[in-house]
């Protein structure tokens, strides 16, 4: 019995990872729940070509700046978030980069607990080794929440802007990674003064990965 469990428990993941490296990831845990809650579903998978490099700067920036650099984990961010988390424990910060979240996203149930900590690590190693830096921003920005029943850079961009997700100019892309954190609650096509300041922090940073290269492992350049 436990030889089963731990061959379900390895390939299983292996088998469902390596099925995604080609094919999109149908609806998600946190999708289902979202209908249940009566949020809708919009949803328009396209290639990495086909969105704007300005939004993948702005994630980058925005989310996860070591995304070229790491392997998975930011152990850096991880220890600043515990360190935060044990000063402030009322405000909890979290160190996930672009990896786990999408390994969350795609895999895992929404809600945190022990379980599904350890194995969105076992997810992320996998996507890390099987998809590379490409797929996974790929999914990532195909999978994320970006508003009531909004999944997605297409959807999004359209639901926002009335634009593709190829068309996002370096403003719009800034105001869409800045509602990444609290998508039900911020809106990117009418940001109020807070929402324009962070936007603005964002371009900022989109431009340094730019300069810096910090995206090069995803936008070849």
């Amino acid at each position: 019995m436990m030889i089963l469990i731990l061959l379900f428990g390895l390939i299983g993941p292996v088998s469902v990872v390596a099925i995604y490296r080609f094919a999109p990831p149908p609806m998600t845990y946190l999708m289902v729940e979202r209908l249940f809650q009566g949020h809708g579903f919009d949803r328009h998978w396209v290639p990495l070509r086909r969105i704007s490099p300005q939004l993948v700067r702005s994630v980058i920036g925005a989310e996860d700046s070591q995304f070229c650099q790491h392997h998975g984990f930011d152990w850096k961010a991880i220890q600043k978030a515990m360190a935060h988390n044990e000063d402030r424990p009322g405000k909890i910060r979290g160190g996930s980069t672009i990896s786990q979240q999408t390994a969350k996203n795609v895999f895992l149930w929404p809600h945190r607990d022990w379980v599904r900590k350890g194995l969105e690590t076992w997810f992320t190693v996998l996507i890390e080794g099987i998809w590379g830096k490409p797929r996974i921003m790929e999914v990532y920005l195909n999978s994320i929440e970006w508003g009531p029943g909004i999944y997605g850079a297409e959807a999004a961009a359209r639901a926002n802007f009335h634009l593709s997700a190829a068309q996002l100019s370096p403003a719009q892309a800034a105001r869409l990674a800045a509602i990444i954190p609290k998508p039900l609650a911020w809106r990117a096509a009418r940001p109020g003064p807070y929402m324009q300041k962070r936007g603005g922090h964002i371009a900022a940073a989109a431009g340094a990965v730019r300069r810096d290269g910090l995206a090069d492992c995803v936008l070849k350049p």
